[in-house]
């Protein structure tokens, strides 16, 4: 057989390896290929669930934020409701106008409170002159020998005025009678702080809880040393009951707290200290 001659066997074998090669590389591919889609589902499902459970974690931190402020809001509320103090001052702040403070006459702070009030009407400034308070505290008073609450001025010479500051409202509280002029710049006076009209008006709010609670009221008034008591250390008076009831006696101490007072008694002449409530005592006439 000469070189030029063709072998149809040769040729068929490597036409054979040929379709065997072409064959694998498709295999491969397709292989490959599917591997491809295979890790691509995979991940886009792997992520899918990465963005579920992020939205998940979102949804749970913004419902744990809106719990927290629901939460803040019904503290503030509930606070508010059991303390009355709480409620007031959030009150005061939400009230129009501002308050000033103006000076009277001693002894002429309730007067000029109903003539203030009553100028508002004649004068045309009821819209801006919004309330009229002079503070008020309740303490204990002993004369006698007995012991009751009073109510009484909480600062001598003040009247507080909730308003809106012009020249009308100005005239009208200047030249009330018994109003000797503003605390501080008397033609351009400064209004109150919120703390300062507070702290100046919160015994309005603590006297209207002491009216329901007159026992309690008392028993502060006295832990707190607000007690005025009708008697002195070395004074004489009379012991009115008990054992020693009829018997002068020289005062030598006094318990505001417990209302007792210590009373030196001449008992076979020698002096005796005897504790005596503030209602077995009378003063001498």
């Amino acid at each position: 057989m000469t070189e030029n001659q063709i072998n149809p066997e040769a040729d068929l074998d490597a036409a054979l390896d040929a379709l065997v090669q072409s064959t694998d590389s498709v295999a491969d591919e397709a292989v490959e290929d599917a591997l491809d889609i295979d890790s691509a589902e995979e991940a886009n499902a792997a992520a899918a669930a990465i963005e579920d459970e992020e939205t998940e974690a979102d949804a749970a931190v913004a419902g744990d934020a809106e719990a927290t402020e629901g939460e803040d809001g019904e503290s503030e509320e509930t606070d508010a409701a059991v303390d009355p103090l709480k409620a007031f001052k959030k009150d005061l702040r939400r009230r129009p106008g501002k308050w000033f403070v103006i000076h009277t006459y001693a002894g002429y702070e309730r007067k000029v409170k109903s003539n203030l009030w009553n100028r508002r009407e004649v004068m045309g400034t009821v819209d801006d002159i919004y309330e009229i308070q002079v503070p008020m505290e309740e303490v204990m008073e002993v004369k006698n020998g007995q012991r009751k609450m009073v109510t009484r001025v909480r600062i001598p010479g003040y009247v507080l005025v909730r308003m809106n500051l012009n020249e009308d409202t100005w005239s009208v509280v200047r030249h009330t009678p018994g109003v000797t002029g503003f605390v501080g710049n008397a033609h351009n006076p400064v209004p109150l702080r919120l703390n300062e009209a507070f702290e100046m008006l919160k015994s309005t709010v603590e006297l209207d809880a002491s009216a329901t609670q007159k026992g309690s009221a008392a028993a502060n008034a006295v832990a707190q040393g607000q007690v005025e008591i009708d008697f002195e250390i070395g004074e004489t008076i009379t012991i009115k009951s008990g054992s020693f009831e009829g018997l002068p006696g020289t005062i030598s101490e006094i318990n505001p707290a417990s209302g007792k007072l210590t009373v030196l008694v001449s008992l076979f002449e020698r002096e005796t200290p005897v504790e005596l409530g503030f209602d077995q005592v009378t003063k001498l006439a």
